[in-house]
């Protein structure tokens, strides 16, 4: 038997992220239970055959039943307001698990050219070889949207803010637009998280996370999930029982106790962010900032309609190319040179060379993705001490600048 926390259909979100998916076991324990375990015991023969024939409620084995992953889905779902929530291995596996739960194929998705490497390498090179195609459109450019459906397309997918120059896609237009077409909006929410951002609210039909990133937050662990209606989660729900991209129990429970301190985190994460957008602004170093924080920034005002906060992520362009961008990466000592994301720990990467290194150059450039990007992910430290370690990078970046001739 276990004791299932309140109702919480009014309780605000900082509220949700500590206290919903909570079920106490009769030992009465304060924190969530992990339960490690592979398989659960039936008191009967009947039971057994009740449980997989799934006319009996209960957990069968952890591939896809396990009491500490399903808090996790519980709490994601209240976190974004959604019916259910399906847990996955990694962000990755949230991606495939979506596509392959809904489509088939012959299937066509519309997509933003504006989303993480691997996932447009999933896409193509992957999904593409089953008979599934994708066309890529601009995030900004509905019109582009409208003209790329046909007849089989299924699927529109984008991540808002973008990886890695924070394009704001129109949440509530495409999810019009899908509803109008037949067809399922999917949004990547990795940036914003929930608390910042809840997709289904503007009209989405599933949100994906990377839970790896800001739901961990101190970079510890991997994990994914799919949150949405419950009726449109069967398919990636059976294919995670049928293929195995499970998320696994000491992870999920890694997670719940990150989700903890989300709130918090995020607003930290926002504020020193903007700080630091405004700073590099100024520096001549500099030739573009990308945050939607920014008044600079072209969807600003979209941004602060579907956004709370402008979140944590931000990218720059600088002037000399890769030179200098690695030259500043070389140079800075509290920022960690890492492709992770949504750490407590500030980091810095490279796309061109990393993340979006296996995107062909034709594909970087049409996404505005050159060789002088950098992309921060501002951490938890003091801003004082990022600023500081930024401005050291940037006297490197333009010895190299000047030295390679840009």
């Amino acid at each position: 038997m276990t004791e299932k926390s309140e109702p919480h259909g009014k309780w605000r979100p900082e509220t949700l992220a500590i206290r919903a998916g909570v079920h106490r076991s009769a030992e009465k324990e304060h924190a969530e239970a992990l339960f490690l375990t592979s398989s659960f015991v039936f008191d009967s023969a009947e039971e057994a055959a009740a449980r997989f024939a799934g006319t009996s409620p209960g957990n069968i084995y952890a591939r896809f039943t396990n009491p500490t992953v399903r808090a996790l889905e519980e709490r994601l779902a209240a976190l974004e307001g959604a019916e259910d929530c399906v847990a996955t291995a990694s962000g990755m596996a949230a991606c495939l698990t979506t596509f392959m739960g809904l489509l088939q194929a012959g299937d066509h998705i519309v997509a933003s050219r504006s989303i993480f490497g691997s996932t447009i390498q999933l896409l193509q090179n992957i999904l593409g070889r089953f008979g599934l195609e994708t066309t890529f459109v601009a995030l900004d450019d509905l019109a582009a949207w409208r003209r790329a459906l046909r007849p089989n397309t299924r699927l529109l997918y984008l991540e808002t803010p973008s990886n890695p120059l924070t394009e704001i896609g129109d949440i509530s237009a495409l999810a019009a637009m899908a509803r109008e077409h037949g067809a399922s909006l999917v949004v990547d929410n990795c940036f914003c998280t929930p608390v910042l951002q809840q997709p289904l609210a503007l009209g989405a039909d599933l949100v994906i996370h990377s839970n790896t990133k800001y739901l961990d937050g101190q970079g510890r662990t991997l994990g994914g999930a799919i949150c949405g209606r419950k009726e449109l989660l069967a398919g990636p729900r059976n294919f995670v029982r049928t293929a195995g991209p499970s998320l696994s129990p000491f992870n999920a429970w890694v997670q719940l106790k990150g989700l903890e301190t989300l709130a918090l985190r995020m607003e930290r994460h926002s504020h020193n962010a903007l700080e630091l957008a405004r700073w590099l602004e100024q520096r001549e170093e500099v030739a573009r900032v990308y945050f939607p924080g920014l008044a600079s920034h072209p969807q600003q005002a979209l941004a602060e309609r579907q956004q709370r906060l402008p979140g944590g992520i931000l990218s720059f362009d600088l002037r000399g190319g890769q030179a200098a961008a690695w030259a500043l990466m070389n140079a800075v000592e509290i920022f960690s040179r890492t492709a992770n994301l949504g750490d407590a720990k500030s980091t810095i990467t490279h796309p061109a060379s990393t993340t979006h290194g296996r995107v062909s150059a034709e594909a970087r450039a049409a996404a505005g993705i050159g060789d002088g990007l950098l992309r921060l992910s501002v951490g938890l430290e003091h801003v004082d001490d990022l600023r500081a370690d930024l401005a050291r990078g940037l006297e490197a970046a333009a010895t190299a600048a000047a030295s390679s001739g840009a």
